[in-house]
C-alpha cells in the first residue's frame, strides 16, 4: 500500500467514525467519500474527495495535487458513471458527469475561491484538471 493509499485509509476511517468530520488539514473541508468501481478490476474503490454544491449538485475536481495524471477514481467514474457517496452520515447513488467547457471553467472558479489550493495545482500541471458534477439519483 503506498503512502497515499495509507493517508486515504485514515480519512475514510476517521470520516465513518465521525459521520463525516475529520481532523487535521481538513478539520474545516467539505469532504465526501467517492466509491467507484474500477474500470480494470471491477473492484469498489474509496476516496474521500473535497466538494462544493451547485444547486443540488455536488462538485467535485480531479485534481490528484497538480500531478501530470488524472487520479485513477477518475478513469473509474468515466468507465463507470454510476457511483456511491457517502455525505456524513448519509449514503446514495449518484451519476457522476465531467464538466465540460464554460461549466467546466465556472465550477472550477467556484471551487478554487473556497479552497485556493485548487488553482495552485492547476498551476503546477500542463493537464486541464477535470470537474466532475455528481447528480443525486433516485
Amino acid at each position: 500500500m503506498t503512502s497515499v493509499n495509507d493517508f486515504n485509509k485514515t480519512i475514510i476511517e476517521e470520516f465513518r467514525a465521525n459521520g463525516g468530520k475529520v481532523g487535521g488539514q481538513f478539520a474545516n473541508a467539505t469532504l465526501l467519500l467517492l466509491t467507484t468501481i474500477g474500470a480494470k478490476s471491477g473492484q469498489a474503490r474509496v476516496n474521500p474527495a473535497a466538494y462544493t454544491t451547485d444547486g443540488d449538485r455536488l462538485i467535485i475536481i480531479a485534481s490528484k495535487g497538480g500531478a501530470p495524471t488524472n487520479p485513477d477514481w477518475y478513469y473509474n467514474l468515466k468507465a463507470n458513471p454510476i457511483v456511491t457517496i457517502e455525505l456524513g452520515r448519509e449514503q446514495f447513488q449518484a451519476r457522476a458527469v465531467v464538466a465540460e467547457g464554460a461549466e467546466r471553467d465556472r465550477l472550477f472558479t467556484q471551487m478554487a475561491e473556497v479552497m485556493p489550493g485548487f488553482a495552485d495545482y492547476q498551476r503546477n500541471t500542463d493537464r486541464q484538471i477535470p470537474v466532475i458534477v455528481l447528480e443525486r439519483m433516485g
